[in-house]
């Protein structure tokens, strides 16, 4: 389960997201793309904060018989709900490490910037894997790339970030996965994995 201060951290900046990331939804929608969803897709966007993929993910999926957004911080989801991006979407207050879903709910799973902030990201995505559907994609992303955030942060590339590519491979095989695709381009990054069957 994500820290108490991990918590706090994004419960203080909900309110404005929204402005510090502001033309960030051409990006977002960009990666939805890359997730070759089918009309009427059952999806999940785990991380949802205040749902700036939801729109690409609707119009992908159109009338999708599931289409959740998740987020552990309800200050995160009442920023979605400011935003008008509830439309045919349910919002729901949950840990991402422990989702009350049944297996094989959604058939895909977008998810951005919220792996870094899991405990355990091995057991993050092996949960995540059993709410997938077999063959359901997984999208990971997140609007810059490694270099350029350690940079914003004045620190340099950790070889221990579960982002990287030694890590994140592996890490997805032993939880259900198989990477098919890893981009740590300049100003994103993208990863994504279908799920293995059986």
């Amino acid at each position: 389960m994500p820290s108490r201060r991990q918590h706090a951290f994004f419960t203080r900046r909900a309110a404005t997201w929204e402005e510090r990331f502001a033309n960030a939804g051409p990006r977002y929608a960009a990666a939805v793309e890359r997730m070759e969803l089918r009309p009427g897709a059952r999806v999940l966007d785990l991380g949802c904060g205040s749902g700036r993929a939801l729109p690409a993910l609707r119009a992908h999926v159109g009338d999708a018989r599931l289409f959740l957004g998740i987020d552990l911080t309800p200050a995160m989801l009442c920023a979605a709900l400011r935003e008008g991006r509830d439309k045919d979407v349910q919002l729901l207050p949950a840990d991402a490490c422990r989702l009350p879903l049944p297996t094989a709910a959604p058939d895909a799973v977008f998810s951005a910037g919220l792996i870094n902030h899991v405990p355990d990201p091995v057991n993050a995505l092996r949960e995540w894997a059993r709410v997938t559907a077999p063959d359901g994609a997984l999208l990971l992303y997140h609007p810059s790339g490694r270099a350029e955030r350690a940079a914003r942060h004045g620190r340099p590339l950790d070889p221990g970030d579960p982002l990287a590519e030694h890590q994140l491979r592996p890490a997805l095989r032993r939880a259900g996965w198989d990477l098919s695709r890893y981009e740590d381009a300049p100003h994103h990054f993208l990863a994504r994995a279908t799920r293995v069957a059986g």
